[in-house]
């Protein structure tokens, strides 16, 4: 499953005026309870130990390391560290308030023209997709560059395998003409029509035809074109993304050791964004627009939207399963096990998905899988904290691990970046124990700054003003347990914070 070698076509003069735009948006809802909102799909590890959104990142960057990604506000220091950890630079666009791709397309297009100019070329990628073969996929978005300098707006069509009700479809119409032919154009088409995931027995049909696609919503345009699409047919969209960029501001990032080009967050204006409509781009401007052409994709490609996509891209085994990390099927069939942290035995059932994370597990009816996003919306009607977030949480220093908790302590595992610092702090209500297990730790506990290495501890009363920074030159781990009277996390006080938190 790893991705193919990068291509030769990083040659071509053409890509010097492209520029790719990665969608981090989406909840991942039909991956719980891997994904969540706190944690979404596109940035959990689920190939290689590699998150969908860095395997992304790691394929665009052979066009051009510079890049724009537009996601949450809440997921700005994943969004970064992906970028770093691919070797990546460029615009991260926060949106306060999702408004779906057409707003998100809109305003990358926008900040793009600042700098890039009407005519340069947009590569739209959402950032969940997997995609093993870079080889194929750049070559295939090389042959769409003409027609989109064109006027066209290139989508990309994925030659399906199998009827399926999952994704949407894109029929073809008459080749666009190309001076001289190439083998290339048989493979561009202009749009007839776009179908909205249809039945299965529909799918087939319009499969037999040979003139369907899956829709892999992936969009090559000029800025102009779009913008021009976006004004004729959505007009109140554009509007809201030209308000909310004109007022918008900018924070400079300190450069990573993985790259030399500035990285920097850009956040639209929230109230420009307030009555902005929410609408696919598919919505608000495909389905009217006249000069649409497709590309159709002949490599492996899934948009992993749900466990039974994920599950395909294991092998099986002689009765069908498929296994990932410490699943056992004995007299089983057909089911598919995700079990990275414990072992997890399936006996003498079929047809299962069986997910396992340290705080939730899910067994469902395979045949049920596109029914997981009902289940977590049901989840958060009941307040169950499964349903938006993980045991182990992401921080912009690293992450913590609740490992244990009960009346009046709480336990956890912390990792700290390499070079990286909690804010200083104090709490009100809780004492706190630190034991080093890994690498350095500086510590600043009251009046006293000092050093702690591997299996040193020290104690932090409460109301004590208090930091940890990691010094070394290796991830920082540790346990803290905490003991008092409340331990929930609001209860912190931030005296000052390298992140900007309050």
């Amino acid at each position: 499953m790893t991705q193919a070698a990068a291509p030769s076509i990083t040659n071509d003069p053409r890509i010097t005026k492209m520029r790719s735009v990665v969608l981090c948006g989406g909840s991942g809802t039909r991956l719980w309870p891997l994904s969540r909102k706190s944690l979404p799909k596109q940035f959990t590890p689920l190939i290689d130990s590699k998150s969908l959104l860095s395997l992304t990142l790691e394929r665009l960057k052979h066009l051009n390391p510079h890049l724009i990604l537009v996601g949450s506000e809440d997921h700005r220091f994943l969004l970064s560290d992906a970028m770093n950890e691919a070797g990546c630079f460029g615009d991260l666009i926060l949106e306060p308030i999702a408004k779906n791709t057409a707003a998100a397309m809109g305003m990358a297009a926008l900040l793009a023209r600042e700098s890039f100019g009407l005519d340069g070329l947009l590569l739209f990628c959402p950032a969940d997709h997997h995609i093993p073969d870079n080889d194929a996929f750049l070559k295939c978005v090389m042959e769409g560059v003409d027609a989109a300098q064109e006027g066209f707006i290139v989508t990309f069509g994925v030659q399906p395998n199998h009827p399926s009700s999952a994704y949407g479809y894109i029929e073809k119409g008459d080749a666009l003409s190309t001076e001289p032919q190439t083998t290339a154009s048989d493979r561009i088409h202009q749009v007839k029509r776009f179908v909205e995931k249809p039945k299965v027995d529909v799918a087939q049909s319009m499969i037999l035809t040979g003139q369907f696609l899956w829709n892999a919503g992936i969009f090559l345009t000029r800025c102009d074109t779009l913008l021009d699409g976006l004004k004729r047919h959505a007009p109140l969209i554009l509007e809201s993304c030209e308000k909310a960029m004109s007022l918008k501001t900018k924070e400079t990032l300190h450069p990573s050791k993985q790259n030399t080009g500035e990285t920097q967050f850009v956040r639209p204006n929230r109230a420009a964004l307030d009555h902005c409509p929410s609408k696919s781009i598919d919505y608000a401007v495909m389905e009217h627009h006249e000069e649409i052409a497709v590309v159709s994709f002949q490599g492996q490609w899934s948009d992993v939207g749900s466990w039974n996509a994920v599950a395909d891209l294991s092998p099986k085994d002689a009765n069908g399963n498929q296994i990932e990390g410490q699943g056992h099927a004995e007299d089983s069939h057909n089911t598919f096990i995700h079990a990275p942290s414990r072992t997890v035995v399936a006996l003498g059932v079929q047809d299962l998905l069986i997910i396992d994370t340290p705080d939730a597990l899910l067994v469902a009816e395979r045949s049920r899988a596109e029914d997981v996003k009902g289940l977590v919306e049901h989840l958060s009607t009941l307040d169950n904290p499964t349903a938006l977030t993980h045991r182990k949480v992401a921080r912009p220093w690293g992450w913590y691990d609740s490992v244990d908790q009960g009346e009046r302590f709480q336990v956890k595992r912390i990792c700290v970046k390499v070079g990286a610092s909690l804010s200083l702090q104090k709490h009100h209500h809780r004492a706190e124990h630190w034991i080093v297990v890994k690498g350095t730790a500086e510590v600043t506990n009251g009046d006293r700054v000092f050093l702690l290495q591997e299996n040193e501890s020290t104690f932090i009363p409460a109301g004590v003003v208090h930091r940890l920074h990691n010094p070394g030159q290796m991830d920082l781990e540790m346990i803290e347990v905490q003991s008092g009277s409340y331990l929930g996390e609001d209860d912190i006080v931030r005296l000052e914070d390298t992140y900007g938190r309050q």
